[in-house]
């Protein structure tokens, strides 16, 4: 039987019957259960998500609405070949109206004939960078296509004013488009890497590509043991070695699969799709007349893809897998650095053994052997202090036995201990049960700022009506606490430690009402 009540439930108790969690969480305590109200918290915030969601869908739509309306032609993406792109401003939306001219300080988007910037799209972030015309500059934070085939540069006036048909330079940040570059090619390098330790079965289900990290998603049941990640990132990181030249071309979607491309299964394609290759230099070019021959014709990557990449896989520089775990339905995720994030990681854990190396006055190459000794050392100081407590606890459960009232000819103890957890506590009333054979035990204890009670009821005591659970329940309440348990053991918690002895002195009260 469950020992708590869910999140959900608590939730479903809230949205449904109007029960406040506090209330739940109450009753639940007398009933000796405990409420996840974290998880309480989790489905009250996809509540509030789900609203904001509900609530923004009539304004995304009548923002749609304003860029399919715009009139302008596609914007012509050169981000491919070229960082820098002289153009015209063919649209400047700002709060979602077309407006003529924007001024400094304003927010706005701009629609250019022609643009370097890489629209957000195939889970790589959009470019930042700047478009400066005769009067003004503005800083681009951002680049995403909500209308097929228009660029949307969204954005602040940092200086002057922008003007609907002025001439502009657009330039994209090339530092941060680099380091995406390098990501992106690098989940085409973790895709081929994971097929090949894992079995073909593998297929992307999802990715993010920033210019600080990246993340994939793919489709494999189990997790991935310590060698299999190894055996992953050693594979990339030896195709990177390798230098493979990434290239790129324009076919059919037809084509393209026929030659083995991957496609993700999330996308949409048209007939015309952009292939990625990741081969060397002299490996044959089938010209997209046939499909690759021999497993040594073949690429070490194919994929369709429209994102942007480096040009040699050794652009890539390294790349470290940080992590791999679960994200439901049989898929996993796998997240790496490359590039300039990867070396800074190298740094930054290099500075942190040296650290600890000073710190522990060991060189490196020791610190794991000192690092067992500490472990063993602590485990060691961790027994004698068991041992330790055990003794104390021992002693005062003698000094106990000197202290035990007596109810109608029943043996009562109600004691506060120093015990540091319940367990210590109801070892401590064993020893009490075995020594007194037949008796009522109430041990009570601070830890960790809350008071806690354990009570124990021998077997021929509860043949006459006494009840741990209910005295624990009852001993708790003074303390603005609950709790329960069975006839013979229960637990109990409060809120206010300074009523723990009030509390201990009522247990004899209540022995005798349960008497009566």
């Amino acid at each position: 039987m469950a020992k708590y009540i869910t999140g959900d439930e608590t939730f479903v108790l809230y949205d449904t019957y109007g029960f406040p969690p506090e209330l739940t969480a109450e009753i639940a305590r007398e009933h000796g259960l405990e409420v996840d109200m974290e998880g309480f918290q989790q489905e009250m915030e996809a509540q509030r998500d789900r609203a904001r969601a509900a609530q923004a869908f009539t304004g995304s739509m009548e923002i749609l609405s304003a860029y399919e309306n715009l009139g302008v032609e596609a914007t012509r993406f050169v981000g491919y070949l070229t960082l820098e792109q002289e153009s015209v401003v063919a649209a400047i939306l700002v709060d979602g109206s077309p407006v003529g001219q924007a001024t400094q300080g304003q927010e706005l988007e701009i629609v250019l004939q022609a643009s370097p910037m890489y629209a957000e799209g195939g889970g790589q972030v959009g470019d930042r960078g700047t478009i400066t015309g005769p009067n003004g500059v503005v800083r681009v934070h951002d680049a995403h296509s909500p209308v097929a085939g228009l660029i949307m540069h969204r954005g602040v006036v940092e200086q002057g004013d922008i003007s609907l048909g002025e001439p502009v330079t657009a330039q994209v940040d090339a530092a941060r488009r680099w380091d995406a570059a390098r990501n992106h090619s690098g989940t085409h390098l973790l895709h081929a890497s994971l097929r090949t330790v894992l079995g073909h079965h593998v297929r992307q289900a999802g990715s993010l590509v920033a210019p600080e990290r990246l993340r994939f998603d793919f489709s494999h049941v189990s997790p991935l043991s310590p060698e299999e990640i190894i055996s992953v990132q050693s594979l990339s990181n030896e195709r990177i070695r390798d230098n493979l030249l990434v290239s790129s071309q324009e076919t059919t979607y037809a084509e393209a699969v026929r030659q083995g491309a991957l496609a993700f299964f999330g996308d949409k394609y048209g007939d015309v799709v952009r292939v990625v290759s990741m081969a060397a230099a002299e490996s044959p070019d089938t010209g997209g007349n046939a499909p690759f021959d021999t497993a040594q014709d073949r690429p070490f990557s194919l994929e369709l893809c429209g994102g942007t990449h480096v040009g040699a896989t050794g652009q890539v520089g390294t790349l470290f897998v940080l992590g791999e775990s679960s994200i439901g339905g049989g898929m996993r995720r796998i997240e790496a650095v490359t590039g300039r994030a990867a070396e800074e990681l190298f740094v930054e854990q290099a500075a942190r053994l040296d650290a600890l190396s000073q710190k522990l006055q060991t060189p490196v190459p020791d610190l794991e052997a000192r690092l067992e000794s500490f472990i063993q050392d602590h485990e060691d100081l961790k027994r004698r202090l068991a041992t330790l407590e055990r003794a104390t606890l021992r002693t005062e459960a003698e000094e106990i036995l000197r202290r035990v009232a007596d109810v109608d000819g029943i043996k009562v103890v109600a004691a506060k201990t120093s015990a540091a957890n319940a367990e210590a506590m109801r070892e401590m009333g064993d020893f009490l049960k075995a020594k007194l054979s037949s008796a009522v035990i109430m041990l009570g204890s601070v830890v960790e700022g809350n008071p806690i009670l354990v009570a124990m009821v021998t077997p021929d005591l509860v043949e006459r009506g006494l009840h741990a659970g209910n005295m624990a329940r009852d001993t708790a309440k003074v303390m603005g606490g609950g709790g329960g348990g069975r006839p013979e053991m229960a637990q109990a918690g409060g809120s206010d430690p300074s009523k723990l002895d009030e509390a201990l002195n009522g247990v004899t009260d209540l022995v005798r009402q349960s008497l009566s």
